[in-house]
This record gives structure tokens, C-alpha cells and sequence, in this order.
């Protein structure tokens, strides 16, 4: 019997997708879902004709796979993941390698690992990012755990994976959950830039008055330079959609309440955790919860004033602004990630080359963009840079754009128009610039009235003052 080379459990579109596409570079394959119906329908459809081979239960499924057999699970995240690991562990046979693909929260991959790990078994936590068309097509692959399994999975994946002229979008990132960990800050850096484009297109619409034809035209101008990128591409795509019964732009029927499945999320609550400041990606997940409440919104809105909105100023100067705006927040969302990866670097043991993370990122997945060129010759020049914001390159874009930005929120705040992203993001470039801040009146607050100690600018050590009577 001809074994296959990899087998994949969970027959959902992405598992599909990413049999085709390893077929089609060469590889034998094996399938299997828990619903065998699916399994059977896309191997007569899809996959007829290829060499993939369809198992209905996991003892054929294991039985199928050369040694050391390679398992991918591309299953939803959380207690499926453990439920298919304990059901496979009995079959399993020493060095054999499982894969987990989908959004599995990094301290599960730890927990996991260790538990692989114990029982002789290896486990590769890997973030996948590119949605349906880049599983078939060719994702960016971000895996993390022994790298010693990572070699006997390089081939399929390098293989597999999108390329660019810099190489395939697929490099080893680290031990235990370090892939994981990747791929969250990955998405923590997608809520920024998507909620940034959102606010973008609403500063268009409420404030200009431009219907979505008239974005698109913009918008596609602006993806011929700096911020060219795979989101602001899909957002000229959406905005040209017709309703097929209407006719008119699709995107003015969709509602207004974005949904999330956790990765935002936990991406403010570690950088919380560590201490590294990631307001962007913090206020694109408020925006989403916010979104969600819509009836109150509606209630809301005919109860609480806002500004008259004034357009007699200069529209071609606004989107000037605008497109410059767009341009200094996508640098800042970047910097927010990578200064977390930094840290988490340094904190778990990872040991990133975020030069590398941030070579994967420019083919494949959600949010490669132009700019990662400009970031990663940044980190091929400078050595243990403790924050994008410290390079010559973004001192200088932000030294003679950053007023644009400032303008675009004044005129924001005048219309009554949210933008708690790029406001974030100007709140983030003005306290990192600032010498002094005012938190030396929050340790005198917290001495005050807990006795929590501070420290002075002219003298070493730690005083309290007793700043209240005490009979």
C-alpha cells in the first residue's frame, strides 16, 4: 500500500482548500472529517482524480500516513483541537508530528506541547493566514515547536506557502507556541488596519458625502502607492458590488455590526499582560463590541446631539490629509505588533528574527501591504531596535506627515464622526514623543492615598510623603 505523505483532518473549506493545494505540488495526501459525508462528497468532486485519499475513521485515517506520520488539524480552535488529540494519541507512534492550523490561543499550544511532548509525539503550532484563496492558492504559514519536526514538515509547507522574489512565505519561528503567537499578533495588527480603512471610508461617506462609487475611485488611486495593500484591495472590490436585485452598491445593505472570533482580543489582553502598549488593535476590538450594540445606537441617535456638519473647506486638500493619514496609522499598527513580538520575544523565549516574520508577511496573508518592505529593511539595518519609532526612516515620514493626521481629527471631532483607531494612533506617536508625561500626578495619587511610593528626578531611591494629617 502507497502511503501518503500528509494527512489533514477537517474537511471545512480551508482543509479542503489546503489538500488541493499540496496535491498539487507533488504530495500525497490523505482526508478526513468527522462527518464522512464530507469527506466522500469532496473527494467525488473536487479532489476526484487527484491523489488524495478519503479514510472514514481514524484508525484507516493513521493507518494511511507514512512514518513519521505528519497530521494536520484544521479544526475549530479550542476543545475540538483536545477532543482529536486524545482520540488520536492512542494511534500515534513515536516522533510522529501533529499539526495544529487554525486560531488555537497560544497558552493551549504550551499546554499542548508539553502534553505531545511527554507522550514522545511532536506538535507544531502553525498560524495560516490568506482565508479560502490562499489555502488553495498559497498561504503565508507561520509555524512555531520543535525544530526538529519543523524539518520533516519544511518541504510541504515551503512548498505549499505563497512566495514572493524574497523567498517562500513560510519560516520556522520558534519553539512551543511561538507560531501561535505569530499569527495572533498577525490578526491584532489586521483588526487596526481593517477598523482604520472602516473609519477612513465613514470620514468619505458622513463627512464628504461620497457615495461608494467615488471611494472606490479614491481608494484605488491610493492602492497605486505607499499604501498599497491586500485590505485596501479587497475594499475597492467591495465597494464596486452591485446588489444583484437592487443594483445599487451591495455594501450600503450590509449591516453595520462587525463580529470577531477572540484573536483581536487576546492580542490587547497579553500586551496588557507584558506591559507594551497596543491601543490601535485595543480600540479596533471596542469598535467591534461597540457595533454590536445596534439598537441602542439606533435609539441613541435620535436622542443625543451632535455638530451640524460644515463641508465649505477644501475636499481635494482633505483627501490629501486623508491618504496621509491612512498612511502614518498603517505604520503605527505595525509598530504596535512588532514591539509586542519584541517583547514576547524576550518573555517567553521565542526568540523572533522579526526581520523574517515580517518577510513572510509580504505574500499570502491578510496583511501583507507595501510597507513591510520599508519595515523590513529597517530591521536588516538596524540591530536590536527597541521600537520602529526610533529608525531614521519612520522619525522622518512622521517629522513631515504627521500634521495631517492632526488635521483629519479636528475635522473629525467637528463633524461628530468616531475615529477611536486613528485617534489611538495619534495618542500613541504623542506620548512616546512626550518627555514628560503626567503620571508623576498618578504616583502622588497612588502615594497618597496607599502609601504606594515614588520615585524623584533629582535624587536615587524610593520616598513617601505623608501628604495628610494623621492625628
Amino acid at each position: 500500500m502507497n502511503r501518503s505523505d500528509i494527512g489533514i483532518i477537517g474537511m471545512g473549506v480551508m482543509g479542503q482548500n489546503l489538500a488541493l493545494n499540496i496535491e498539487g505540488k507533488g504530495f500525497s495526501v490523505s482526508v478526513y472529517n468527522r462527518t464522512a459525508t464530507k469527506t466522500k462528497e469532496f473527494v467525488q468532486k473536487r479532489a476526484r482524480g487527484k491523489n488524495i485519499v478519503s479514510t472514514y475513521s481514524l484508525k484507516e485515517f493513521i493507518f494511511s500516513l507514512k512514518k513519521p506520520r505528519r497530521i494536520l488539524l484544521m479544526v475549530k480552535a479550542g476543545e475540538t483541537v483536545d477532543e482529536f488529540l486524545q482520540k488520536l494519541v492512542p494511534f500515534l507512534e513515536d516522533k510522529d508530528i501533529v499539526i495544529d492550523g487554525g486560531n488555537s490561543h497560544f497558552k493551549d499550544t504550551e499546554r499542548r506541547n508539553e502534553w505531545m511532548k511527554k507522550k514522545g509525539f511532536f506538535y507544531l503550532g502553525t498560524g495560516i493566514s490568506g482565508g479560502e484563496y490562499g489555502a488553495l492558492y498559497g498561504p503565508c504559514i507561520m509555524p512555531g515547536g520543535d525544530i526538529q519536526a519543523y524539518r520533516q514538515v519544511e518541504e510541504i509547507f515551503t512548498s505549499a506557502c505563497a512566495h514572493t522574489k524574497e523567498g517562500p512565505c513560510c519560516t520556522y519561528l520558534g519553539p512551543r507556541s511561538a507560531g501561535h503567537f505569530v499569527k495572533m499578533v498577525h490578526n491584532g495588527i489586521e483588526y487596526a488596519l481593517m477598523q482604520i480603512l472602516a473609519e477612513t471610508y465613514h470620514l468619505m461617506k458622513n463627512g464628504l458625502s461620497m457615495n461608494p462609487e467615488e471611494i472606490q475611485r479614491v481608494l484605488q488611486q491610493w492602492n497605486q502607492g505607499e499604501l498599497n495593500s491586500y485590505l485596501l484591495e479587497i475594499t475597492v472590490d467591495i465597494l464596486k458590488r452591485k446588489d444583484p436585485i437592487t443594483r445599487e452598491s451591495l455594501i450600503d445593505f450590509v449591516l453595520d455590526k462587525a463580529k470577531q472570533k477572540g484573536t483581536g482580543k487576546w492580542t490587547s489582553q497579553i500586551a496588557l499582560d507584558l506591559g507594551v502598549p497596543v491601543p490601535t488593535i485595543t480600540e479596533a476590538v471596542n469598535a467591534r463590541i461597540i457595533s454590536s450594540f445596534k439598537q441602542d445606537r439606533v435609539n441613541l441617535s435620535t436622542k443625543l446631539k451632535g455638530p451640524e456638519v460644515k463641508r465649505n473647506f477644501a475636499r481635494e486638500s482633505f483627501l490629501s490629509d486623508l491618504e496621509k493619514s491612512c498612511y502614518i496609522c498603517l505604520l503605527l499598527s505595525y509598530t504596535q505588533g512588532m514591539h509586542l513580538l519584541k517583547v514576547a520575544s524576550e518573555e517567553f523565549g521565542y526568540n523572533f528574527n522579526l526581520g523574517e516574520i515580517t518577510r513572510i508577511w509580504k505574500g499570502g496573508c491578510i496583511i501583507r501591504a507595501r510597507v513591510l518592505d520599508l519595515i523590513g529593511d529597517i530591521y536588516a539595518k538596524y540591530e536590536n531596535l527597541p521600537n520602529l519609532l526610533f529608525s531614521s526612516e519612520f522619525v522622518n515620514i512622521f517629522n513631515q506627515q504627521i500634521s495631517a493626521l492632526r488635521q483629519i481629527l479636528i475635522q473629525a471631532r467637528a463633524w461628530g464622526i468616531p475615529t477611536p483607531a486613528m485617534s489611538a494612533c495619534l495618542n500613541y506617536y504623542d506620548s512616546y514623543r512626550t518627555e514628560a508625561l503626567p503620571a508623576n500626578l498618578i504616583q502622588a495619587q497612588r502615594d497618597y492615598f496607599g502609601a504606594h511610593m515614588y520615585e524623584r528626578v533629582d535624587k536615587e531611591g524610593v520616598f513617601h510623603t505623608r501628604w495628610q494629617k494623621i492625628d
